[in-house]
């Protein structure tokens, strides 16, 4: 998505290119082949939804046609993970490389042991304190609680009197893979109508998918990790610059 003279660009196919992604299925499909992908357009050219999809179709509403409407699908369908993990935009991770990404991204530190080494910020403690809870044996349990993000920030103390920047500490626990978006939701009024514009549902991926498949890569260093990540969108996109790669990446 490009801003040309004050107007927003779409890149995409053609409604008759043969190559065009033409459904949600198709498209969690080729996420599963490349095994990573961002949802817009960015500086490593044909890495994205947006380009493999016909421009015309987003922003439309149709469940079956409109791209933006598919992220919500896929989301709930938990086929694969959907957040904000390329450059703190939206983008989806197969569950294949999920587990790369959260050694790389965490650097090998599961949220309470980034707390408990001084490494997290306490506004994330907030946040994460509503989906971590300790059992009587020490074990850590994570909650399955699905809570409306506008829910949440007025939870963990975030408002005009409260705690600052919610949105940029979601984001970056979402980039650090401590946080999943699993669903989008309309908010209710007092008589139980819905109201406005779909608002997301975060979980922490262990609860979605298991503590042992995102840690499954912690055998290696998050260094190694960081360098399959990289390998593959080079494999995938040899003429993208390395600088623009690695800070969609990382």
């Amino acid at each position: 998505m490009g801003n040309e003279n004050g107007e927003w660009i779409m890149r995409g196919l053609s409604w008759d290119d043969p190559y065009r992604i033409r459904t949600w299925e198709e498209l969690v499909n080729w996420i599963n082949e490349v095994g990573f992908l961002p949802l817009f357009a960015n500086e490593v050219t044909g890495f994205s939804v947006e380009e493999h999809v016909f421009a015309g179709h987003w922003w439309t509403g149709s469940a079956k046609e409109d791209p933006w409407e598919w992220r919500e699908i896929i989301a709930r369908s938990r086929k694969t993970a959907y957040g904000k993990f390329f450059d703190k935009k939206a983008g989806f991770i197969s569950l294949k490389w999920l587990p790369f990404f959260a050694n790389a991204r965490r650097s090998g530190y599961d949220f309470d042991a980034k707390w408990a080494d001084g490494l997290a910020d306490r506004r994330e403690k907030a946040i994460m304190d509503f989906y971590l809870s300790e059992e009587d044996s020490g074990d850590l349990l994570w909650k399955t609680d699905q809570i409306l993000s506008t829910d949440l920030k007025k939870m963990a103390g975030f408002g005009k009197t409260g705690a600052k920047n919610y949105s940029g500490i979601v984001t970056r626990l979402q980039m650090e893979l401590y946080l999943v978006t699993v669903d989008f939701r309309r908010r209710t009024n007092k008589r139980g109508e819905e109201y406005g514009m779909p608002v997301s549902v975060m979980l922490p991926p262990e609860s979605v998918w298991g503590y042992d498949l995102l840690t499954s890569a912690y055998h290696e260093s998050p260094e190694q990790s960081r360098q399959r990540i990289y390998d593959r969108v080079r494999e995938l996109y040899p003429a993208a610059d390395e600088k623009a790669a690695e800070r969609i990446l990382f």
